[in-house]
């Protein structure tokens, strides 16, 4: 098999949470270039309207599907919903859908930790043993990418970040990636993660504005990332060229959690 042949993804259908803007539109944009079948989910359907002309300037053809992981009994929904799109079985999940909630450890209030830990954490958790059992499983067969953050591998200076719930929230990604990795290589399903440092999006604009300087003298590359840093990565983990690599977090954050 050439090596572009590995990269290629024709033939697959790929399901990317969060897909409306930012990194999951980056990725989801990405895929559909390499041939897969792409779906999106975000909360919002105009603006997933607006992400389909998006994938569509880019040359891809796109679908997308309304739901909220961050209510467990809607995902049973969503993924049915995801099947009668699709049409065909899902190869290719990234789980990318997340939140944040800003405010000292002290102060933090349950709702925020409830909040943020029912989407980044027990939503990604859901979606994926639905997946997993439904079309991976039984197919012996699927890659499985999960968007984690450096906030999974380590603090974060008071300074720039005071968010608890994220931090923990990406941290059981963090091991939720190795753990379903050991037990479904079985299976023949690759699970890998993906820890992102600052990138700016709609999540993250605001405190980038404030700590970039900062951010740049504490980053060994004095760069900021850019959705497309991960468009490659999210490839990668999506196809043949990465049939024997599993269980791993890669951080893109331009050395930032070297050092």
């Amino acid at each position: 098999m050439s090596v572009s042949k590995l990269f290629d993804l024709s033939g697959k259908v790929a399901l990317v949470t969060g897909g409306s803007r930012g990194l999951g539109l980056a990725m989801a944009g990405a895929l559909g270039e390499m041939g897969a079948q792409v779906i999106i989910t975000a909360r919002k359907l105009p603006e997933l309207q607006e992400a389909i002309a998006h994938l569509k300037s880019r040359g891809v053809e796109a679908r997308c599907v309304v739901g909220d992981l961050s209510h467990a009994d809607e995902v049973k929904k969503l993924v049915d919903d995801v099947a009668t799109a699709a049409a065909a079985p899902v190869d290719i999940l990234i789980n990318n859908a997340g939140a944040t909630w800003g405010a000292p450890a002290e102060d933090h209030p349950l709702e925020g930790w409830d909040k943020v830990l029912a989407l980044n954490l027990t939503g990604t958790f859901l979606l994926t043993q639905e997946v997993g059992r439904r079309w991976m499983i039984p197919r012996r067969q699927g890659r499985i990418v999960i968007i984690a953050s450096i906030a999974g591998l380590k603090g974060s200076r008071p300074e720039h970040l005071r968010a608890i719930a994220y931090h923990t929230s990406k941290g059981g990604l963090v091991n939720f990636t190795r753990a379903l990795a050991a037990e479904w290589g079985q299976h023949g399903i690759s699970v890998n993660a993906i820890c992102p440092g600052f990138i700016p999006s709609k999540m993250t604009q605001a405190l980038l504005e404030k700590i970039t300087p900062r951010v740049l003298e504490a980053t060994p590359m004095h760069q900021i990332g850019e959705p497309r840093d991960l468009e490659g990565l999210a490839v990668l983990l999506s196809s043949n060229a990465a049939r024997h690599i599993t269980g791993q977090i890669i951080a893109v954050d331009g050395g930032a959690s070297v050092v």
